[in-house]
């Protein structure tokens, strides 16, 4: 007469399982689920938010600074010879490239010129360039950088959704290279979230700070934005505007 196998801890295992082991990681695997589920939902709320405060800002942004615009059109057209806005590629969210439009503040030829003055970058480390009286500049110009009024057509590259109000701003191709080789991790962490027309450099010392914190802040932002914090920023622009502080 054959014996029974005997019963061991480990016969379940190597059999069909312990029913109740099953049970438990499945309810671990359906809370994972649920929780990352809840997470994806509460993103795409916060990200939905946010594109609506760009949308109503850039708006209301554009039609009660229209009048103003206009004066700069004219303003820059009796200053220089040249065309009223300036277009330069720059990398977006994720390193879309789009065409970013500003007032124009320098001579035509400024791109060509850049070249011959980087011997002159005043930037610590290079990766942007900055130059206290850097002869592209108009004289209109210098107030439009400094009051910052150039960035405002701006708003229409947030309206087109290649932008936000609140965001790291985005790099110039040469800018963005020269970080991209300099610190890889930091040009990758800050493409995570979409550009803005203002942000956290802004606010914390533009041309006062160098390229490295710049990238830090950007980061820290990156990785811990929300919508208060969009707004504390926004309402901080005003006063770094008002006050002319940290523009090139």
């Amino acid at each position: 007469m054959n014996s029974l196998p005997s019963s061991s801890p480990n016969s379940f295992v190597q059999g069909t399982g312990d029913p109740a082991m099953i049970h438990q990681d499945e309810l671990r695997s359906q809370s994972a689920l649920h929780l990352r589920s809840n997470q994806l939902t509460l993103e795409s709320l916060r990200l939905a938010v946010k594109r609506s405060i760009d949308v109503a800002g850039a708006l209301t942004g554009l039609l009660l600074l229209a009048p103003v615009m206009l004066a700069i059109a004219v303003l820059i057209r009796l200053d220089s010879p040249g065309p009223i806005f300036f277009r330069q590629l720059r990398r977006g969210h994720r390193g879309r490239l789009f065409w970013v439009v500003k007032f124009r503040t320098m001579v035509v030829d400024a791109e060509k010129r850049l070249r011959e003055l980087e011997s002159k970058n005043e930037s610590g480390g290079g990766v942007l360039f900055k130059m206290e009286n850097d002869p592209r500049v108009t004289p209109l110009g210098r107030f439009l950088r400094k009051s910052s009024l150039d960035e405002l057509p701006q708003l229409i590259n947030i309206l087109r959704g290649e932008m936000s109000v609140v965001g790291p701003r985005p790099l110039q191709i040469r800018d963005s290279e020269l970080l991209q080789s300099v610190n890889p991790e930091g040009y990758r962490q800050r493409l995570q979230v979409m550009p803005g027309l203002t942000g956290p450099w802004q606010v914390g010392g533009r041309s006062n700070v160098d390229y490295a914190r710049m990238v830090e802040m950007d980061i820290e932002y990156a990785r811990t934005w929300s919508i208060g914090r969009d707004l504390w920023i926004i309402l901080r622009t005003f006063v770094v505007v008002i006050a002319g502080r940290g523009a090139c």
